[in-house]
């Protein structure tokens, strides 16, 4: 049965109630606009940083506070009610949020406000709103070889994993939205220039936020010899 996975438990095979409405929210564009007086100019400031920033999104959904298998009384309503607001309330930062309608992907979420729950005798129903960072995360990084879950509207077939002996020029794609610090992972010191810029790679796991994947095409040219690695997770509206 379709449902929702937050905090360790599922809406329907953890609490048996089902969903009677959703709203996926978008997140809107962060605009930072400066008029020029006295005319009809406008300038736009918004990706004076490199990128145009989002502001979170709501997420909404209605459950059914319901047992479809036999009929309850309005105190085991309410029961249920106060342990699905628990399950919900019951965490201190973001959290992953699965929806079903949508595998392979997940929210970042958590519930900020308060529920509203509107009971009717033997049922009710609780509408939980959740914050959530703007994108929607895949769950298999880019790369991956499992072609049964290989999305040809939304993926793109890439290399992530190279052999460098002295120098190569290689192509990355981040197909999402918002530029991405990938996570680098190298057998031995290398050098990565990208865009004109030098950025020195140690032996180990790497990770800053200086070296970022651009949303379409990325050309690096990689000194070196060994390994290198490249861990990203696309990211979409």
């Amino acid at each position: 049965m379709y449902g929702i996975t937050f905090n360790g438990k599922h809406s329907y095979r953890d609490f048996g109630v089902t969903i009677a409405e959703k709203n996926i929210g978008y997140p809107e564009k962060e605009k930072i606009k400066v008029k020029v007086p006295f005319s009809n100019l406008e300038y736009d400031f918004s990706e004076i940083y490199g990128e145009q920033t989002y502001t979170p999104r709501q997420l909404t959904f209605t459950l059914n506070i319901l047992d479809g298998n036999r009929n309850i009384n309005t105190e085991e309503v309410n029961i249920l009610e106060t342990k699905i607001t628990n399950w919900l309330m019951n965490s201190g930062r973001k959290q992953k949020l699965y929806d079903d309608s949508l595998p392979g992907y997940y929210y970042l979420a958590e519930v900020e406000d308060g529920l509203k729950f509107d009971e009717l005798r033997n049922h009710g129903t609780l509408t939980v709103e959740f914050t959530a960072y703007p994108f929607m995360i895949s769950e298999l990084e880019e790369g991956h070889d499992i072609w049964d879950d290989f999305n040809f509207e939304l993926d793109v077939a890439q290399i992530t994993e190279f052999e460098v002996n002295g120098s190569l020029d290689v192509i990355l794609y981040n197909v999402g939205t918002p530029s991405l610090a990938p996570e680098i992972q190298a057998s031995s010191a290398m050098q990565i220039v990208k865009d004109g810029v030098t950025y020195n790679v140690s032996s180990g796991k790497n990770k800053s936020s200086d070296f970022k994947l651009q949303s379409g095409e990325n050309n690096l040219s990689i000194t070196g010899n060994g390994t290198i690695k490249f861990l990203f997770y696309k990211e979409l509206i």
